[in-house]
C-alpha cells in the first residue's frame, strides 16, 4: 500500500511541474504580448513592462495551480488505465475508493497555497498593478511619448512626434508638435529638443534650431519663422485618485465591508481553493478510460466539466453581485452540486467495477 501510494503521488508531482511550466509560459507569453502593445502606444513604459508582467502572472496563479491540480491528477490516472495497470490494482482486490487518499495527500498543500494566493495574495498584487496604471495614466503628454510613434496629448491639443529618444542625456531627437489653438494650426520642427524643470517646478519642453509653421487651415496664410531655441510648457496634470475595486480589496476588508459586490468577490476568492479540491477528487472517477475504445473521450468530459464548473462561479459571483442570490446560497449551491455530482459518479464507476468482479 505504501509503494502504490508513493509512486501515484510522485508521478502526480512530475506530471503537475510540467503543466504547470506549461501553463505559465503560456499565460506570460499571451500577458507580454499585449503589454508589449501597450508600450508600443504609450500607454504603459517599456521598463514597466516586466513589473506589470509579474504582477499579472501572479494574479493568475491560483486558477494555474487549480487548473494544474485537475490535470496532473486526471493524465496520472489515465495513464494507468491505458496501461492496465488499473486493472492490477483492481485484481489485487483494491476499490476505487482508495485513490481518495493519496489524491487527497498531494492535493491537499496544492489547495492551501491556491487558498493563500486567492485570498491574500492576489489582491495585493491587483493592488499593486492598480498603483502603477494610475501612475502611467498620470504621466505628462511628453513622458508617454514613444519613440517613432505619434502621440495626442489627453486634451487632443497636440500631437507629438520622437523619431529618437536619449534618455541618459535627456535628449531628443527630430522631434515633431502640432498643436491647435485659437482656430490656428501650428507645426514646429527641430532637430533635437530636452527637457527643463525651473526653479519653480514648472517643466518645459525645449526644442532646438527648429522651424514654426503657423496659419489656418484651408487657406495660404501661413507664417513659417526659424528658431535656435524655442521652449513649450508642459502643463502639469492633476493626479486623479483612483478608487480602489473589489479585487484590490484585502479579505478582512471584504468581511468588513459586506455590500453586494464584495460578497461578489469573496465568493470568488473562496471558491478556487474549494473548487480545486472537488477537482482533484471528480478526476478519479473522469480518468476512467476503456483500453479498447477510444482514448479522448474522458478528457473531453473532463474539460467541459472544468469550464462549466468554472463559468458557474463565475456567474455565481455575478448574481451575488447583483443580489439575485445570497452569499451563503452563491457560494454552497455550486460547490454542493459539483459534490452531489462527485458522488453520483463514485457510485456508477463503483457499480461497474463490482460488476467486472463478480463476472470475473
Amino acid at each position: 500500500m505504501k509503494i502504490f501510494h508513493n509512486s501515484l503521488v510522485r508521478e502526480c508531482a512530475g506530471t503537475a511541474i510540467a503543466t504547470f511550466v506549461v501553463l505559465l509560459g503560456i499565460t506570460v507569453t499571451t500577458q507580454l504580448v499585449r503589454f508589449l502593445g501597450l508600450a508600443a502606444g504609450g500607454s504603459i513604459t517599456f521598463t514597466g513592462v516586466f513589473a506589470l508582467l509579474a504582477l499579472t502572472s501572479f494574479n493568475y496563479l491560483p486558477v494555474l495551480l487549480s487548473l494544474t491540480l485537475f490535470i496532473a491528477v486526471l493524465m496520472t490516472l489515465t495513464r494507468s488505465y491505458r496501461d492496465s495497470e488499473m486493472i492490477v490494482w483492481f485484481s489485487a482486490g483494491m476499490s476505487l475508493t482508495r485513490w481518495v487518499r493519496p489524491v487527497l495527500s498531494f492535493a491537499v498543500p496544492i489547495v492551501i497555497l491556491v487558498a493563500l494566493l486567492s485570498l491574500l495574495l492576489s489582491p495585493w498584487a491587483i493592488t499593486k498593478s492598480e498603483e502603477f496604471r494610475n501612475y502611467m495614466d498620470n504621466r505628462d503628454d511628453v513622458t508617454q511619448v514613444t519613440p517613432g510613434v505619434f502621440r495626442e496629448s489627453k486634451q487632443s491639443e497636440r500631437v507629438f512626434f520622437v523619431e529618437n529618444v536619449n534618455e541618459g542625456e535627456n535628449m531628443v531627437a527630430n522631434v515633431f508638435v502640432s498643436s491647435t489653438q485659437h482656430h490656428k494650426t501650428g507645426v514646429m520642427v527641430a532637430k533635437r529638443g530636452f527637457m527643463q524643470t525651473v526653479e519653480n517646478g514648472d517643466r518645459f519642453l525645449v526644442l532646438l534650431n527648429g522651424r514654426r509653421y503657423e496659419g489656418t487651415p484651408g487657406t495660404t496664410d501661413y507664417k513659417v519663422s526659424e528658431f535656435e531655441r524655442y521652449a513649450m510648457r508642459i502643463e502639469a496634470r492633476e493626479a486623479k485618485a483612483s478608487t480602489p475595486s473589489a479585487k484590490s480589496l484585502p479579505t478582512l476588508a471584504l468581511l468588513r465591508d459586506p455590500n453586494p459586490l464584495n460578497q461578489g468577490e469573496f465568493a470568488w476568492r473562496i471558491g478556487l481553493p474549494l473548487s480545486a479540491l472537488i477537482l482533484a477528487l471528480l478526476a478519479i472517477p473522469l480518468s476512467f478510460v476503456n483500453p479498447r475504445a477510444g482514448r479522448s473521450l474522458n478528457l473531453v468530459m473532463a474539460i467541459l466539466v472544468y469550464m462549466i464548473y468554472n463559468n458557474v462561479i463565475s456567474i455565481a459571483q455575478a448574481w451575488i453581485a447583483q443580489q439575485r442570490v445570497s452569499l451563503p446560497v452563491g457560494v454552497l449551491g455550486v460547490h454542493a452540486i459539483m459534490i452531489v455530482l462527485l458522488l453520483l459518479l463514485f457510485c456508477r464507476r463503483l457499480t461497474l467495477f463490482s460488476v467486472f468482479r463478480f463476472l470475473k
